[in-house]
């Protein structure tokens, strides 16, 4: 990820504009929260099912240490509503998401998956019935830099 940053400054002209965004660590968090506690319950420990996300704190690092001048990080939150967990799994298949981890464990029992359903909605269900999903969106914006930017 930091030659990307690099890359991405070398080809900017002077005082280009670098603009990107990608999920931060807020992404999924009730969804890995309940994974994780239904799969401690039933094996005693658990292997990440859903991928880890960027940090906001790493990404200014990697703003920086690309020498992109003015870096400006900023985070949004979106919450979307889904009728179950299962609607969801199914909205991030559809979407091409997966778990990213290379030696993560391919699959969860059904028992597991019904039990992170059913904690999914106690702990994060609405009066509606839905499930929230958190999309946490990290807005990242450099400048390749020019002798006419603040000092």
């Amino acid at each position: 990820v930091p030659e990307f940053f690099k890359q991405a400054r070398r080809i900017l002209k002077p005082d280009g504009l670098f603009l990107a965004s990608t999920f931060g660590e807020r992404t999924l968090q009730e969804l890995r929260n309940s994974l994780y506690i239904a799969e401690q319950e039933r094996k005693g420990g658990f292997a990440p099912h859903v991928s880890p996300f960027t940090r906001v704190s790493d990404i200014g690092n990697l703003l920086t240490g690309a020498k992109l001048a003015l870096p400006t990080v900023d985070t949004e939150d979106i919450k979307i509503g889904y009728s179950s967990m299962f609607t969801l799994l199914q909205d991030l298949q559809g979407m091409g998401q997966g778990n990213g981890l290379l030696n993560a464990s391919s699959s969860l029992s059904r028992s597991t998956l019904a039990a992170a359903s059913a904690i999914y909605q106690r702990l994060y269900g609405t009066l509606d019935g839905r499930i929230p999903a958190t999309y946490q969106i990290i807005y990242m914006i450099g400048w390749s830099p020019h002798s006419s930017q603040p000092q």
